[in-house]
């Protein structure tokens, strides 16, 4: 269940950003109403989000693991052609004309693509609010994504998390 869950909440800040664009492209074409349930919207899933981390990774969350890490890397460098979806609603000068035939399926499928893979861990605005997400390297030469609250400088440490999915750690607190 908390593997589904984290998933779901990780993908859905994956993709607020989109309903923050479209709600800036709303704002300047005075169509409130739908401005106001994208904004609406896209708080909620940060919220969620932000409720099912804080909720995993602390003292009352399920048993966390010893987990070795021998090296570690900032994972943010796949950020520039997500950008590029979030970005795209601001080419459209018109609310009103936007395609949104063309739009939702392109979302959906965005969303379909993160969260079956493991790109799902992006999150540009869990960075606004603390988190960082590392690649770090194991003694088995597996790489797994770290979510942490900590900035991490070296690997050669044990860490202490739960794993959300296939390849992910949440740091849990000690």
């Amino acid at each position: 269940m908390l593997n589904s869950l984290a998933r779901l909440a990780l993908t859905a800040t994956a993709i607020a950003p989109v309903g923050f664009t479209y709600a800036f492209v709303a704002f300047f074409n005075d169509a409130l109403k739908a401005m106001f349930w994208l904004l609406a919207g896209s708080v909620v899933l940060v919220v969620i989000c932000l409720w099912v981390l804080r909720t995993t990774r602390s003292r009352r969350a399920p048993a966390a693991e010893r987990h070795k890490i021998t090296t570690v890397e900032p994972a943010d460098r796949e950020n520039m052609a997500i950008m590029l979806l979030y970005l795209l609603p601001l080419f459209t000068a018109d609310f009103d004309k936007l395609n949104w035939v063309m739009w939702v399926p392109t979302i959906a499928i965005f969303a379909f693509i993160a969260v079956t893979s493991h790109s799902y861990f992006f999150n540009p605005l869990l960075g606004a609010f603390g988190w960082h997400f590392y690649r770090v390297g194991t003694p088995q030469n597996v790489t797994n994504i770290l979510i942490t609250k900590r900035t991490i400088r070296k690997g050669d440490q044990d860490i202490f998390g739960i794993e959300l999915g296939d390849y992910v750690i949440l740091e849990t607190e000690k």
